[in-house]
């Protein structure tokens, strides 16, 4: 899925109709990041093999996010068999090779962010990152003013709720207006393999920002989802619940309620303990007390350069 201008990732190509950045889905020579001029790496990830290029397409800043896709398992006897291999070294027992794989078999995901905000580029740009350690006072007297002062759109989630956007990606839906929810593949995962399986649920309600919006009357949508979420990725997919990591993030990346359903088997970008949230672990939170989100202290990472870390300091709230 798609996301917002607020910093989180714009995980698709847009059409001509809204940039003139390109086609989605072009693979030619035309292609929109052919004609990209590079600037500056704003982040080089070698463990992840993933790196972040800002420039600009016909004068439009952009950012351009290469990364390695995984080995498949269905193609390994072809990968070795038709690849050519160059020695690098040998001794004893132990040789390393440089090996060159068929094109269809060395494919990058490229990933296009334009027009590319400031926020864009800060958001990809190498950081320190600080804990924050934030109460149940703290949310309401500094974190919801400043998401409320912030023009944080959400018109990417209305149009997939709607099916103006990415319709042909639903896995699953309930239409009920109080509990229902969309499912569909994180654009993090290409489907090409169940090691990095990556599904959201999207609600349909308009009215929960975030997990700390909830309380025990939401108690039937997070069941809801959690129980035809895992039914609907064991009949699409064949993966039972037992490996499956199912959560909330907080803070999350755009401010409409989401739910993670992620592969045990899979390092996801967001699943640390500083961020992540069991839904199994929210929901007899809820059960046990209604307001634990409204009370409770939550820790989650910030960027140097986030407006809410500023906000924080302000208030002498970061620990030093």
């Amino acid at each position: 899925m798609a996301e917002s201008e607020n910093g989180s990732p714009t995980k698709r190509l847009k059409t001509d109709a809204e940039n003139d950045c390109g086609d989605v889905g072009v693979l030619s020579s035309g292609s929109p990041v052919s004609d990209f001029e590079i600037t500056r790496i704003l982040r080089d990830g070698a463990r992840e093999k993933i790196i972040f290029i800002q420039g600009k397409v016909k004068d439009q800043d952009a950012v351009v996010i290469l990364e390695k896709t995984p080995f498949r398992q269905d193609t390994l006897s072809e990968l070795l068999k038709n690849s050519q291999l160059k020695l690098e070294m040998k001794n004893d027992v132990y040789s390393t090779y440089q090996l060159q794989a068929p094109a269809h078999l060395n494919e990058i995901k490229t990933t296009l962010v334009c027009p590319a905000t400031e926020k864009h580029i800060k958001k990809y740009l190498q950081q320190e990152v600080f804990l924050v350690e934030e109460s149940g006072e703290d949310y309401r007297n500094l974190t919801l003013p400043y998401i409320n002062s912030q023009s944080f759109s959400l018109q990417w989630v209305h149009n997939v709720l709607e099916k103006k956007a990415e319709a042909d990606r639903i896995v699953f839906e309930d239409p009920d207006p109080d509990i229902g929810f969309i499912l569909s593949p994180d654009f993090k995962w290409d489907k090409k393999q169940l090691q990095d399986l990556y599904l959201l649920a999207i609600v349909h309600r308009r009215d929960v920002k975030s997990l700390r919006d909830l309380t025990s009357e939401h108690l039937p949508l997070l069941k809801n989802i959690r129980s035809k979420g895992e039914d609907a990725i064991r009949q699409q997919y064949g993966v039972p619940p037992s490996k499956l990591r199912v959560y909330l993030h907080y803070q999350p990346s755009y401010y409409h309620l989401h739910v993670h359903f992620t592969s045990l088997e899979y390092d996801a970008p967001g699943c640390g303990v500083e961020r992540a949230h069991l839904l199994s672990d929210v929901i007899q939170n809820l059960q046990a007390d209604s307001s634990f989100y409204y009370n409770r202290s939550l820790a989650f990472p910030l960027r140097a350069d986030d407006g809410l870390l500023a906000r924080f300091k302000e208030a002498g709230k970061l620990k030093t």
